[in-house]
């Protein structure tokens, strides 16, 4: 039971993830100060109750001057571009490493409670799935370098000036709010954006990779209680659904049994280094913090649907410039397809 009043950094609070955190530590009466560059988040998303700064998290001496009196953070920014890190891999681990260790170095300086670091299934790379917070972390693409190695740096000086820190591993959350004109991440999202548009959706290989969706939800169900919860100081945790493993093609036939555009998909060719299989065990969630699923996949879709059909369409913006453009860069990326 969290009884004590914070104040709390959240990180990318304009974004998915943090603006949902944000409403949710709001209503429990905590003091919130959230902070975003507005690049991968949308301006309704910042609830006008929180301290909210435009700023980047690479701007060290700005986030020095507003991490003052923080107690704890939650670092949920990132440029979570999987894929895409292959090709922009400059600009996505500056956005994930650089980013990530100046919050981290800002949050000890100001000798924080916690930090709450929201890390990515990525670490995990491609070994045998259902994956375990026992496995060794075996990144195979520069995003989920840049996660593990924020990971380290996290540990590291934390440990070393007495500071308790937990890392959540979300997998692949939906939901309401989520960046759905992202041509670059977001399957759900940019499946649902397109059909709603009269398109099919597109799918990489031959989508029989396996993927677990947690609604939005479920997530904050884990993520609250790693606030101040004792037991949790040093722990890494997967987040995620363990009794629904899916396919990108069934992901494709539940967006189209919701949009109710039965176009077929599109299949392109493997994009590089994407995992075939990245599914988690839940048990450690369970144990620790009663984590259990109350939304299906098939009724998160269907929020999601319903939070961008009252939204309206939008077209795709590539907003990331392609460092690496050759014969492996995906066509869709290049030539703009999605």
């Amino acid at each position: 039971m969290i009884k004590k009043k914070y104040k709390i950094l959240i990180t990318g609070v304009a974004g998915f993830l943090g603006s949902h955190l944000a409403e949710k530590l709001l209503k429990l009466g905590h003091h919130i100060v959230g902070i975003d560059n507005m690049v991968g988040g949308y301006e309704d998303n910042v609830l006008k109750e929180i301290e909210f700064h435009k700023v980047d998290c690479c701007d060290f001496e700005k986030i020095k001057s507003i991490m003052k009196n923080v107690e704890i953070v939650y670092h949920c920014a990132a440029t979570a571009h999987e894929g895409l890190s292959v090709f922009s891999p400059y600009e996505i681990t500056k956005n994930n490493y650089l980013a990530s260790v100046s919050i981290f170095s800002a949050a000890v300086n100001e000798k924080v409670k916690r930090i709450i670091f929201c890390s990515s299934m990525a670490r995990y790379g491609d070994q045998n799935a259902p994956f375990t917070e026992s496995m060794k972390p075996k990144p195979v693409d520069p995003y989920a370098i840049s996660k593990v190695a924020s990971e380290e740096v996290l540990k590291n000086i934390c440990d070393l000036n007495g500071i308790e820190w937990v890392i959540a591993i979300p997998h692949n959350i939906i939901g309401p709010r989520q960046k759905y004109d992202d041509p670059f991440r977001n399957v759900v999202s940019i499946m649902i954006n397109r059909m709603l548009q009269g398109k099919a959706p597109i799918i990489y290989g031959d989508g029989k990779q396996t993927r677990c969706f947690s609604y939005i939800k479920d997530c904050l169900s884990c993520l609250i209680p790693m606030l101040d919860q004792k037991n949790l100081n040093k722990q890494i945790i997967n987040i995620g659904p363990d009794e629904e493993f899916v396919t990108i093609n069934k992901v494709a036939e539940l967006c189209s049994n919701v949009t109710g555009v039965n176009l077929p998909p599109i299949h392109k060719k493997d994009r590089p280094h994407e995992v075939k299989h990245a599914t988690c065990s839940a048990d450690k969630a369970r144990k620790l913090l009663n984590y259990k699923t109350t939304v299906t996949l098939a009724e998160g879709i269907q929020k999601t649907f319903d939070y961008i059909k009252k939204r309206g369409v939008k077209p795709f913006n590539y907003h990331i410039n392609l460092e690496i453009n050759n014969e492996l860069t995906p066509e869709t990326w290049k030539n703009k397809e999605i």
